[in-house]
């Protein structure tokens, strides 16, 4: 069995973009936990940060208990996540807390400062987690680099419109179901994604996407997913293989 930690910048973003292939891996027995950068403490105009960030966090962990899966937060701040010491540290100590095979994060390019940095922070944190004189808090060094992989980015697309291929979609037909659950844990996130993204139902456009990302695949309902795989991180298929069945080709 394989341990598998997905990070993103704000509560709910994995959800949205990794919650069905993680679904299917819990399924499987296989040990998951969940991460994000921020609390999402911005993401409300009714409540204080303080009052935000605990509602966000709970709801997290909520959806993270679905699926058996454990939910830590590192407490940077939100639209705040820049590539600097501080905030390598503390992703490097998420890594080595959750002591993954497989670590999933942000696309490289989307359409929110915090996810981009969210994805170069996970990056160079994979790199250092193995690297025992870093020091970052109580958690040891692992032996080796963890296997890195993106997400897609929201709408498949970076912020001048260009579409990211995928090297490999996740038929999540069978998790979609959990998928909606975990989602519709973040209950404060319906009113927030109304009022800031202009999206009435955020549970029928995550939806929508899984279906489009799907048609990609030629499944039902997709999520897609790149390997990192430069020197001197992990080149194996680490991450395909624990999928099984549920692997499906590449996006046209």
């Amino acid at each position: 069995m394989a341990t598998i930690l997905a990070v993103h910048a704000h509560p709910d973003d994995i959800e949205h973009l990794a919650a069905g292939a993680l679904a299917l891996l819990a399924a499987k027995g296989h040990a998951i936990r969940i991460a994000t950068l921020t609390a999402g403490e911005c993401g409300s105009s009714d409540t204080d940060l303080a009052e935000t960030a605990r509602i966000r966090k709970d709801e997290a962990a909520r959806a993270a208990s679905l699926i058996g899966a454990e939910y830590r937060c590192a407490d940077l701040a939100d639209l705040g996540v820049f590539n600097d010491d501080r905030s390598r540290r503390a992703a490097t100590e998420l890594i080595r807390w959750a002591r993954p095979d497989v670590v999933i994060t942000a696309s490289p390019a989307d359409y929110h400062p915090d996810h981009e940095a969210t994805s170069e922070l996970v990056r160079d944190a994979c790199f250092a987690s193995s690297v025992p004189n870093y020091r970052t808090g109580p958690s040891a060094a692992l032996g080796a680099i963890p296997h890195l992989y993106f997400m897609d980015p929201i709408g498949g697309r970076d912020r001048e419109g260009r579409k990211i291929v995928a090297d490999f979609g996740v038929d999540i037909a069978a998790g979609f179901s959990m998928k909606q659950q975990m989602l519709a844990a973040h209950v404060s996130q319906a009113e927030w994604v109304a009022r800031q993204h202009g999206v009435a139902d955020h549970l029928a456009s995550m939806e929508a996407w899984s279906r489009r990302r799907g048609r990609d695949f030629g499944v039902p309902f997709g999520e897609g997913f790149r390997q990192y795989r430069h020197e001197p991180y992990p080149r194996t298929p680490r991450l395909q293989e624990i999928l099984g069945e549920a692997l499906v080709p590449p996006a046209s």
